[in-house]
């Protein structure tokens, strides 16, 4: 056997090795989850510091149902404005999908201090600061969750089981941070995020990422071209994304912000101007879109996806 055969041949063995093991963790029970928003802030707190203990839990945060396979809860708030001549416009704002990624955490926690004082903004935002909360909190932080998965690419896509592991082992070479699962959805906070999609029923999805310091986009409206510093530059479709579920599929306009650092936080006026470019592209273009896919589906599509 060449060496270069048997390399390939214990690449092959290591990614089944690890199959094995995401397998195994996730037949085992979970954790007990954390009881209290105040005990997750304060794990939340420590690790960011730009946030701090007292800045998750002045965020007024409330938890949602289940927990994730090392105990953590699911937390979000809505804000709703003050005064409107008509139903606002609904937006998904939803950070911190890969754990590693800590500026989309602590923006959305900026974000959303912003929220509670700026009541004649038109929306009606509900904020997931930070939707993979085991990947941010294990000892070093991780682009996956607390069993080895990339969310994103764990969504529930139409072509997912023809492309999503094929293409984890041929084009990522069985990189173990772009793991897509087992099987589409197979996460706990995969499908906390698609049942928030179904019930919430946003107008648009606001996604936080880092390292690209680009905008992408996914979806049905002509895209922006630049908020503050992040400029269009589209970084593609891919089996199980955020974006492919929710701006392809469900034809949700899917706005993905990617930070120019993961660690380093924006400043302040680099912060405002991406939220304020942002709000003036959703005020002109909402009314314009046609309305999501599940909007004129109604709660079909919830069974056939």
């Amino acid at each position: 056997m060449t060496r270069l055969s048997s390399r390939l041949l214990n690449a092959r063995l290591l990614a089944g090795l690890f199959i094995f093991v995401a397998a195994a963790a996730g037949a085992a029970a979970p954790q007990a989850p954390l009881a209290s928003v105040e005990r997750a802030c304060e794990r939340i707190g420590e690790r960011l510091k730009d946030v701090g203990v007292q800045g998750c839990l002045d965020a007024g945060l409330i938890i949602g149902e289940g927990a994730t396979y090392n105990g953590m809860p699911m937390m979000y708030r809505d804000f709703v404005p003050g005064s409107s001549r008509r139903t606002p416009f609904r937006v998904l704002l939803i950070g911190g999908i890969h754990g590693d990624e800590l500026t989309s955490v602590a923006i959305a926690f900026q974000w959303m201090k912003k929220l509670q004082t700026e009541r004649l903004q038109p929306f009606h935002w509900r904020v997931i600061p930070s939707s993979n909360p085991d990947g941010l909190l294990l000892p070093a932080s991780t682009r996956t969750n607390g069993r080895g998965v990339d969310l994103n690419r764990n969504f529930a896509t139409p072509d997912w089981d023809a492309k999503a592991l094929d293409r984890w082992r041929k084009v990522t070479r069985y990189d173990p941070r772009r793991f897509p699962g087992s099987a589409a959805a197979s996460e706990f906070e995969t499908r906390w995020l698609m049942d928030q999609i179904g019930e919430f029923r946003p107008d648009a999805i606001v996604s936080i990422h880092a390292p690209w310091g680009v905008l992408d986009y996914d979806g049905p409206l002509d895209p922006p071209q630049r908020f503050g510093y992040l400029r269009l530059q589209p970084l593609g479709v891919y089996p199980g994304s955020l974006g492919n579920y929710a701006g392809m599929v469900l034809r949700v306009p899917t706005i993905t912000l990617e930070l120019p650092n993961a660690t380093d936080m924006p400043t302040n006026a680099q912060s405002q101007r991406i939220w304020a470019d942002m709000l003036g592209w959703l005020e002109r273009n909402l009314p314009r879109g046609e309305p999501p896919l599940y909007q004129r589906l109604g709660d079909s599509h919830w069974v056939q996806r």
